[in-house]
């Protein structure tokens, strides 16, 4: 069954045993991990840099952005994190991912320098 919330909590190390429902946020390593919302259980690992997703903290819930497409998984579910609701998307088409895949690469490349990703 889909969630339609997650509760955050702040950790410096990850811990072994990554709760369904919860956000784990690591500061010192700029990474979050939980568990897909979507029920199927498998680790989502969004690192928190310039080119990647950005972290808010009001004080009180948490957002992540942009959306979190589980292109790779099974279940491709897509979803955003925005104070601590998660709002399901529509899929992606083939095109749109590797589209998508082209443009996070780019960016990459311009931020960092002339490196392969």
């Amino acid at each position: 069954m889909k969630r339609k919330t997650i509760k955050h909590k702040f950790v410096e190390l990850m811990p072994d045993d990554i709760k369904e429902g919860i956000l784990y946020i690591s500061i010192p390593f700029a990474t979050a991990i939980h568990r897909c919302p979507c029920g199927c259980g498998e680790l989502i690992v969004t690192p928190i840099k310039p080119t990647d997703w950005s972290l808010n903290w009001n004080g009180k819930t948490i957002t992540l952005y942009p959306s979190i497409g589980n292109w790779t998984l099974s279940c491709k579910s897509h979803y955003w994190i925005i104070r601590n609701q998660i709002y399901w998307a529509s899929s992606w088409s083939n095109y749109r991912i590797q589209a998508n895949r082209e443009y996070d690469r780019k960016k990459k490349q311009q931020y960092y320098g002339k490196k392969r990703y």
